[in-house]
């Protein structure tokens, strides 16, 4: 999980923040990443979740199973029980639950979120991907106020924008990956737009049609990271430092596929530190 956190377009815990929320919100990214793992088909080799969330050898691979025994796992963290969840993970999470008082909703629709993701795997309008991301996204951005007990309802609206913005950039910076899996995150009604078929995203480049499709949508990210910005400018000290890497690192990764032509084709183009540092800087110096 630590490798995976470093590789993320934005700070997961970074050391300058309370040991309490860095190991809180380190519990919340476990759960987010192996939720994610389940529905991407990429635990690790042998079994060994499967096993721990008590479902059979013969349903190893089956996502949805997995999910839905993830589910009843997630549930024991909840209920009170002294027995407590299986899944170490969800052990690990568990003090972070009680410390802060955080409500099963928005881990319930991550879970969600990867059940949609075995059903569906296309999305006609933008609309139909903002509700996506509102299920794959959203909740993280509520768990990380709820942690840092900042949550007001003008934070989680602001907090919404930030966290659909950073999911858009990550689809952008995949789109070779994603389809891969069978699924395409840029929205059909732009792809018809633009003259962009499914075969197209298969190129090892990207067509001046592809590029035009992925500058719209990524022009549509910046400006939903900029709805959120302000968020940083509500909240003081430390939480005004994790949160200006959150929409510095969105910034970032969007000059980077700016740098890049808007071709995503070849590989997800990746901000430097040094890039990423700048934008920490300018984020700070707007607050937002």
């Amino acid at each position: 999980m630590l490798g995976k956190a470093a590789r993320e377009n934005f700070p997961v815990a970074p050391f300058f923040l309370p040991r309490t929320w860095r190991g809180d919100l380190m519990a919340v990214y476990g759960y987010a990443r192996l939720v994610d793992d389940i529905g991407d088909g990429d635990l690790a080799p042998g079994g060994t979740d499967a096993a721990l969330l008590g479902v059979s050898p013969e349903r190893a691979d089956d996502r949805l199973a997995l999910l839905d025994a993830f589910e009843a796992d997630l549930r024991r963290v909840f209920d009170g029980s002294a027995e407590g969840p299986r899944h170490p993970l969800l052990r690990a999470l568990r003090p972070a639950v009680r410390r802060c008082g955080l409500t099963p909703v928005p881990f319930l629709d991550l879970i969600e979120a990867n059940r949609q993701d075995q059903r569906t795997g296309r999305y006609a309008t933008y609309d139909d991907l903002l509700a996506y991301c509102e299920l794959s996204a959203n909740p993280v951005g509520r768990l990380v106020l709820g942690i840092t007990g900042t949550t007001t309802p003008e934070r989680v609206r602001r907090s919404d924008a930030i966290c659909t913005a950073l999911q858009i950039v990550e689809h952008l910076q995949d789109v070779a990956e994603d389809l891969g899996r069978g699924r395409i995150y840029l929205p059909a009604e732009d792809m018809k737009r633009f003259g962009v078929e499914e075969a197209g995203l298969a190129a090892p480049t990207g067509s001046a049609e592809v590029r035009a499709l992925v500058a719209c949508v990524a022009e549509r990210a910046s400006l939903q990271l900029n709805e959120g910005a302000p968020l940083v400018g509500s909240v003081h000290g430390r939480l005004k430092l994790l949160l200006a890497g959150f929409v510095a690192g969105g910034r970032a990764a969007l000059k980077a596929i700016a740098a890049a032509g808007h071709d995503v084709l070849p590989g997800p183009p990746k901000p430097t530190k040094l890039a990423l540092v700048r934008e920490v800087g300018a984020t700070l110096r707007r607050e937002g």
